[in-house]
């Protein structure tokens, strides 16, 4: 029995320098939004707070958590580009994860902020100047287009600024339900519309939430990544000549994008280990991207060692 770790070579290193620069591009990107957020928020609360629109002071407060949301965002893309160090032996990869987790239980306490006020309005409806709402939202409307353009590039790689992504992009739906209720409001008087955009905003709000959570959990939980499925990874690793049989197979995300995969392969006798490993590192690395590999040989005819087995997937037989 032997274990074996990808040996040093560029297609092992590129992955990490790859994270690297992905990082400081996202660093960048979640700073400019973050400015451009900051820069409005204080101006849709004023203007929220003048035309008595709660529709209005909603997108602002959602803008505001936008505000935190990306502060912690940057936050944590500088923990997670710290080298690993003492005891944290993946290094601060997971801050990010940690950070999109928070952002989405934000979004839900917004969400939640919404709903009872936009009730309360329903039942005491109050008078709103709609074009001052109208030319507020107009501007907030636009900062948050830039946003999520300068965030577009990096949403793929990074789950922390998806959820900022997220954030920008309810606001945005936001400012145009805000618009339009404004538009209503001041050609036609339908004061409900303020309180039915508000609610409008708030489910937005809780499923931008509900999906962030929900991926962040995945993570936290070493779930398998969406786009992998484990037992097509089985059948890839079974299908290496003269791999007799595989188990203890575990697929799972340490941070944004980086995959790992460990397994342990029982190989025919006759069969050279170092080889069939550079067969097994091409068809994870071709087939699936995955370059983070630990993989643990055990030489025999027949199945795995029954014990071995089951205390790596206990109930479960080797395949």
């Amino acid at each position: 029995m032997m274990d074996e770790q990808a040996a040093p070579s560029h297609s092992n290193h590129e992955p990490g320098h790859h994270h690297a620069d992905a990082r400081t591009m996202n660093r960048r990107r979640l700073l400019m939004v973050l400015c451009l957020a900051l820069s409005y928020a204080a101006i849709e609360l004023i203007g929220g707070w003048i035309t008595g629109s709660l529709a209005l002071l909603a997108d602002a407060l959602h803008m505001v958590s936008d505000v935190a949301a990306l502060a912690l965002s940057l936050l944590a893309v500088w923990m997670a580009a710290r080298p690993a160090s003492g005891r944290r032996t993946f290094g601060n990869s997971r801050a990010e994860i940690l950070a999109a987790l928070a952002n989405g239980l934000g979004l839900g306490v917004v969400s939640v902020f919404i709903s009872v006020h936009a009730v309360e309005r329903f039942l005491s409806p109050r008078e709103v100047e709609g074009g001052g709402v109208i030319l507020v939202a107009t501007g907030g409307l636009l900062i948050n287009l830039i946003g999520l353009w300068i965030l577009e590039s990096g949403r793929n790689d990074s789950l922390n600024v998806r959820g900022a992504f997220l954030h920008v992009l309810s606001d945005t739906l936001a400012s145009v339900g805000v618009i339009l209720a404004g538009a209503g409001i001041w050609f036609f008087g339908w004061l409900w519309l303020d309180p039915a955009v508000s609610l409008l905003v708030s489910a937005l709000v809780l499923l931008a939430a509900w999906q962030l959570v929900r991926e962040a959990l995945d993570v936290l939980m070493e779930t398998a990544p969406s786009h992998l499925d484990p037992e097509e990874i089985r059948d890839a690793l079974l299908a290496v000549e003269d791999v007799v049989s595989i188990h203890c197979l575990h697929v799972w995300t340490i941070g944004s994008g980086e995959v790992s995969l460990s397994s342990h392969l029982v190989i025919g006798p006759s069969r050279d280990a170092e080889t069939l490993l550079g067969d097994v590192r091409q068809q994870l690395s071709t087939q699936f991207s995955i370059e983070h590999t630990t993989i643990q040989i055990e030489a025999g005819a027949g199945d795995a060692d029954p014990a071995c087995a089951d205390r790596c997937e206990p109930g479960t037989p080797a395949s």
